[in-house]
């Protein structure tokens, strides 16, 4: 093995690349970090020394030992993604002269509608009147979530200055250091209000909107549990927080029809990546015309 592992120097300077200017996230940026790092001991494993000997068979063996591993396709996808763009890098920089990966396909996984909950289910979940300070800020966390549509990390990250209009509108935070505003419905406003009154006895140290009580930011983990633990209390089966984005683009598609808009309220940067919410407005479509429609019933 070689004194100096030639692709890890250069992965280092891709991750800070992708971290610094790219400005993605910590945890896109691990992640990509792990996968890397899988590649490079793979080659190391077969005695790769430099980029030239990197080739079609080469990749075709790397995606070969992933499947041995049992990885499923999403898994699969998501390492040849990390690959690609790595070598997507390494050709910009004139490191190498053209990517082996560019022609190499990953497999196509199963696909998979998100879960989402009811609008009965949501009112199950919401429908309690707290009984002290964690059931006021996890009633806080659960509106906010589910009125605005967003991610469990962007909801951990809310700082109270990130509020405008009289708090009728929220700045988020998203993928990519994206800066997005979305609005802030009336039973989400009170329940924030009621949190904001009752978090000045815990922390008036830190921006933080939602808080331990003591006084630390609330982490992705905890917001997990906590709904978790809400659902179970009321009667339902655990709820995951993407779980309540998902019942946000789902219910809002149901009354509006407007893809655009839930995209942006999503934040996401792709419509195709909002259209798997059509999917599931025609799925509902369906099971109320099986049970609507004379004709239908079986």
């Amino acid at each position: 093995m070689p004194s100096e592992q030639f692709i890890d120097k250069d992965i280092n300077l891709y991750l800070t690349y992708i971290f610094e200017v790219k400005n993605l996230s910590q945890n896109t940026t691990s992640s990509y970090k792990r996968d890397l790092q899988k590649l490079s001991i793979f080659l190391h494993s077969i005695n790769v020394k430099n980029y030239n000997e990197i080739d079609d068979g080469v990749c075709t063996s790397w995606l070969g030992k992933l499947y041995s591993l049992e990885n499923n396709p999403k898994t699969i996808q998501r390492h040849l993604s990390s690959a690609k763009g790595f070598f997507k890098f390494l050709k910009k920089n004139s490191i190498i002269d053209s990517s082996p990966f560019d022609l190499v396909k990953a497999p196509k996984s199963p696909s998979y509608l998100p879960e989402v909950l009811s609008p009965e289910d949501v009112s199950q979940l919401l429908n309690f009147k707290p009984s002290d300070a964690l059931e006021i800020r996890d009633l806080a966390i659960v509106e906010l979530m589910y009125s605005s549509g967003l991610r469990v990390s962007e909801t951990a990250n809310i700082n109270l200055d990130d509020f405008e209009e009289e708090m009728s509108f929220l700045r988020v935070l998203g993928k990519g250091a994206k800066t997005r505003l979305v609005p802030i419905g009336r039973y989400a406003k009170n329940a924030i209000d009621n949190w904001i009154n009752e978090r000045t006895k815990y922390s008036e140290d830190t921006n933080a909107l939602f808080i331990s009580l003591k006084g630390s930011r609330l982490s992705v983990r905890s917001i997990q549990l906590r709904l978790k633990r809400l659902a179970l209390k009321q009667g339902l089966p655990p709820v995951h927080p993407h779980m309540l984005r998902h019942s946000f683009a789902t219910h809002m598609l149901e009354s509006s029809g407007d893809l655009r808009t839930i995209q942006e309220l999503l934040g996401h940067s792709s419509l195709s990546t909002t259209q798997i919410y059509t999917k599931l407005d025609y799925q509902h479509l369906v099971k109320i015309y099986d049970q609507a429609h004379p004709r239908a019933k079986k």
